[in-house]
């Protein structure tokens, strides 16, 4: 029986056989005690070690996740060659998932489709047929819709894995081994590049160009002081399988290969292209890297929609197996490079790539790595595996000398051979027991025999088992002269081949000279004469551009604002007569109404005292009757329209609400940047947001709903960027009506009820301090205690 409890941060468990009480528990000498944060350490520990080696971070050597290197090699067990069949992907990816790498198969599909994709990996190392996905952003079919079969690249990847290039462990049951680490001829961790994210950390690399790491390899051989800024002379960048343009400053590039962390900035290709009568479009023809065109194009579009680029009239895709999309100005006045320019700041035209080599540098131990560092445990791998390779040829070689000398010891002796197989009952007993080099002078003639001292020769008293046993097995129609001159020059050819292999594994500069060969080989195959071997990402400095504002990409053109009481807008063409009588929705009414040009903005402020902004360009037009306010800014219903206006940079403004709170803000101040609008009067409970006038005058003018006017100046009201502001007017009952700002000197005017304009000249009655109650209106004052005029 267990028990389990959990109490002030630490796990018991127990065990027993007869308690009944868990309680009683506690006290028996079989309870285990451990930290809850102990417990879940070691366990997540050791899952963050699995995800870190086994799943996230690649091999600095080859490049490759254990997901990767298994597939693979799953491959060149079923003997996919580049120049061969194809086989369906359900059986390779079953194949690895089944022998190697025990997880789900959709994962390792998809890893292995990855590898397919041309847009994705710069240098593909599986040859896909099917639908592998595209750079719209489309998924590959399914695996049983799909072939493939490895490429080149892969072949070089795994060269050598037959002559004991790396070392191989037990797979994931025992019944099999699988490589620790692939040969890898090239640099594909920076070739190819590499993205994931394990427990704690993550890495993220960009492809390169092989033909420049090799290059710079080769110079690291050579000059191995050799520093991060020289490798940038043969590494300039990365290099993307989309192209682009990289624009970042040198200097920065320099820094992030020499620390592993920094940022590229990368930008569409575009060229402008003529059309008749002197108009013109931009068409795009890369995009940045991992940028689905779906998605860029649907940005763009949006961005037309908002009117967020007004000098941008149209996006269309025209593309077919290359990259065409169409950028349609909106007129052939405006200046391309302003426009691409303000594309690249609103919209994926423009990414940066984020790079953090961090990478298992000997296989095991996690670190971010410069460009040297990489570099270094690549070339470091490759003579293992040259030294590993030339052993694997010696002993083999070996092999095959020691039968060689037996088949020139069985031509030199041919008929006491034949007569021992012919005669003998145990051939083989005999043939071990013969001594070869008594009474047999034509064996003993070859003064000039010199050989290895772990290699039988000629002049040998007794063969051995391995010579014997082939002696055995050799055909009858070799047994000709012509075969004992073949077998000759065999011996001399691998005799100067071992002696060319000894000195190979004993010199180390003999070593980095057959590296840089065999760099300056994978450089040929896959270099810039190759097909796609080419640099495909340019390089180049962003033009000096200052951001235009929003205003002066809008075409200027008059409107009249029209919105209604119940907040439907809408902007109609030119200035119409503000008199003229306009239509509404049922039991609607017009509220404001003014001329405005599509280059300004328009203020509206809520009774929850928030500013909101819109554009005059992004109004709806004024054939029908409009949208409404709450669509275009995020306008709560129960909050009213106060007042709206056009903006006037510079000018300043009062507010203040309806318990009579104000102060004065500068209107600059209150422009918002986002939908939700920009909180400048603090109110709360019942009070609200009432009144938003110009100041226009040296002196205040309020009216409170108990119809009591009090006058004071305008330099006794603080100016802030939000608060509550101060007491303008003192009441004992109810608010304030209204609040205006007038030049003493032409006194305080009016309409009446009448609708003639008042004007009260005489206003030491009124005049007092800010926050005093202020005396009776005078005679005249309209009954809604409202100034208008």
């Amino acid at each position: 029986m267990f028990w389990t409890r959990i109490s002030r941060g630490y796990i018991t468990i127990c065990m027993a056989d007869t308690f009944d009480d868990p309680d009683s528990i506690e006290n028996s000498g079989g309870t285990a005690v451990e930290t809850l944060r102990r417990a879940i350490g070691d366990r997540y520990l050791t899952y963050a070690l699995s995800t870190i080696m086994h799943r996230a971070l690649p091999d600095a050597r080859d490049g490759l996740k254990p997901v990767h290197r298994r597939i693979l090699y799953a491959m060149s067990r079923l003997k996919l060659a580049s120049n061969g069949k194809y086989l369906k992907s359900a059986k390779i990816s079953g194949d690895t998932m089944g022998d190697f790498h025990p997880h789900g198969d959709a994962a390792i599909y998809d890893a292995m489709a990855r590898l397919a994709q041309d847009f994705n990996v710069r240098y593909p190392m599986v040859d896909g047929q099917g639908n592998f996905g595209n750079i719209d952003g489309d998924n590959p079919a399914a695996a049983r819709y799909t072939e493939a079969r490895m490429t080149a690249v892969a072949e070089a990847m795994l060269e050598g894995m037959e002559e004991n290039a790396v070392d191989f462990r037990d797979n994931y049951d025992g019944r099999l081994t699988e490589p620790v680490v692939l040969p890898a001829s090239f640099p594909n961790l920076l070739a190819n590049g590499s993205t994931g994210i394990a427990v704690g950390m993550a890495t993220n690399i960009p492809p390169h160009n092989i033909e420049e790491l090799c290059s710079a390899a080769i110079r690291l051989i050579k000059v191995p002081g050799t520093t991060d800024e020289k490798l940038l002379d043969y590494v300039p960048g990365p290099d993307f399988p989309t192209g682009g343009v990289l624009v970042e400053p040198r200097e920065n590039i320099a820094q992030a290969y020499r620390t592993g962390r920094g940022a590229f900035r990368v930008r569409a290709q575009w060229e402008k292209e003529e059309l008749t009568r002197g108009q013109w479009q931009i068409v795009v023809t890369e995009i940045p890297y991992q940028v689905a065109k779906s998605k860029l194009i649907e940005k763009i579009a949006e961005l037309i929609n908002a009117k967020k680029i007004p000098i941008l009239a149209d996006v269309r895709d025209e593309s077919a197996d290359d990259i065409r999309l169409v950028l349609e100005p909106r007129s052939k006045t405006v200046d391309p490079v302003v426009l691409m320019e303000t594309l690249f700041r609103q919209s994926d035209l423009e990414t940066r790539f984020s790079m953090n080599m961090n990478v298992l540098i000997d296989g095991r131990t996690p670190k971010v790595c410069s460009l040297k560092e990489v570099l270094r445990a690549f070339v470091d791998h490759r003579r293992d595996v040259l030294l590993r390779r030339s052993q694997y040829r010696v002993d083999k070689i070996e092999k095959r000398l020691e039968v060689l000398e037996g088949f020139i010891i069985a031509f030199l002796n041919l008929d006491r051979v034949i007569d021992i197989i012919r005669y003998d009952e145990d051939p083989k007993a005999a043939l071990l027991l013969e001594d070869w080099s008594k009474d047999h002078p034509k064996a003993m003639s070859e003064a000039d025999y010199t050989a290895p001292s772990n290699v039988i020769g000629p002049d040998a008293e007794q063969l051995t088992e391995p010579q014997s046993e082939a002696i055995l097995n050799m055909r009858l129609r070799s047994l000709r002269r012509l075969e004992e001159i073949e077998l000759r020059k065999e011996r001399e050819d691998l005799w100067a081949e071992l002696d060319g292999l000894e000195k190979l594994i004993g010199s180390e500069d003999l070593q980095w000279a057959r590296i840089i060969e065999e760099l300056k080989e994978t450089r040929t195959r896959f270099g810039k004469k190759s097909p796609g071997g080419q640099r495909r990402t340019l390089l180049e400095d962003a033009p000096e551009f200052e951001e235009v504002p929003l205003e002066a990409m809008i075409e200027r053109e008059p409107i009249t604002v029209v919105c209604s009481s119940m907040g439907w807008i809408r902007a109609m063409k030119g200035h119409i007569d503000l008199k003229q009588e306009l239509k509404f929705k049922d039991g609607d009414e017009g509220r404001f109404l003014f001329h405005a040009e599509t280059t300004d903005r328009l203020l509206l402020l809520g009774s929850n005292g928030r500013f909101y902004t819109l554009g005059c360009n992004a109004l709806p037009g004024g054939r029908g009757m409009g949208e409404p306010v709450r669509l275009m800014v995020e306008l709560p219903n129960e909050v009213e329209m106060v007042t709206m206006f056009l903006h006037k940079p510079g000018r300043k403004l009062l507010v203040a609400s309806s318990a009579g709170d104000g102060f004065v803000v500068a209107e600059d101040d209150v422009i918002a940047q986002t939908r939700t609008g920009r909180q400048v009067l603090n109110v709360r409970n019942e009070v609200k947001a009432l009144v938003c006038t110009p100041i226009d005058g040296d002196h205040v003018a309020c009216v409170g709903e108990n119809r009591k006017v009090l006058v004071f100046p305008v330099s006794e009201l603080p100016e802030l960027g939000r608060g509550k502001g101060v007491r303008l007017q003192k009441y004992k009952d109810g608010g304030l009506s209204d609040a205006k700002t007038f030049d003493l000197a032409d006194g305080l005017s009016w309409l009446d009820p009448a609708g003639r304009t008042r004007t009260q000249s005489e206003l030491d009655e009124w005049i007092g301090k800010r926050a005093s109650a202020g005396r009776m209106a005078p005679r005249g004052f309209p009954r809604d205690n409202k100034f208008t005029d």
